[in-house]
């Protein structure tokens, strides 16, 4: 019968403890070690937060200042679309109408006297409407410049701009009247010195053929 040797079993309860403590220091390395890492990690993480929190902020600055800058640019040429009531109770643009007005209504009154006169051709009646015809197109052209001028979102103008443009407007309105009333006013006498004229004949064909008739 063999004899049961308790000397590795001593060996093992001996050295166990010894075992058991390297392990744990071992352990206990690679803990603190892990520890030291995860440190770092942070503040690695930490860093990059930071320097991510700050590029934001700075996109986020030039972003909110180039949209400032954009959204003020919008509304200034917004506002340049937009017709101020400034411009639209101008006193010129009454001014305007009325010279249209005048234009069309002169010209109406001026041609019936002309024909009910008598004292022009059909050419010389169908010129001076040629002349008056051009004279309301281009006055029309004044108008559709005008509307265009007083209508929001067709024009990108200042209120300076637009004023000066509605003078413009009414400086040609008035030189075409001008024009009209000048040239109405020639045809008048022209239309008056045939008049006188057909008077004078009649006249002297009436004594003339007075004297020459037979007691």
């Amino acid at each position: 019968m063999k004899k049961f040797s308790f000397l590795p079993i001593f060996i093992f309860l001996a050295t166990a403890p010894v075992h058991r403590a390297h392990a744990q220091a071992a352990q206990l390395e690679q803990l603190a070690l892990d520890i030291e890492k995860l440190a770092q990690f942070k503040s690695i993480l930490s860093d990059m937060k930071q320097g991510y929190q700050i590029l934001t902020a700075g996109y986020n600055t030039v972003r909110s200042l180039a949209q400032g800058s954009f959204n003020l640019h919008s509304a200034y040429l917004n506002g340049l679309l937009a017709v101020s009531p400034a411009v639209k109770n101008y006193v010129r643009i009454a001014d305007i109408i009325s010279t249209q007005v005048a234009l069309v209504s002169e010209y109406k009154t001026a041609i019936g006297k002309f024909k009910t006169a008598g004292g022009l051709n059909p050419t010389e009646l169908n010129y001076i409407a040629n002349v008056y015809g051009n004279l309301f197109g281009r006055s029309l052209d004044n108008l559709d410049e005008l509307i265009t001028v007083l209508t929001d979102n067709q024009l990108r103008m200042s209120d300076a701009e637009r004023l000066a443009a509605i003078d413009g407007i009414d400086a040609n309105l008035h030189s075409q009247l001008s024009f009209q009333r000048s040239f109405l006013g020639q045809t008048s006498l022209l239309v008056a010195q045939r008049q006188q004229a057909q008077q004078e004949a009649g006249q002297l064909q009436s004594l003339y053929g007075t004297s020459n008739q037979v007691p």
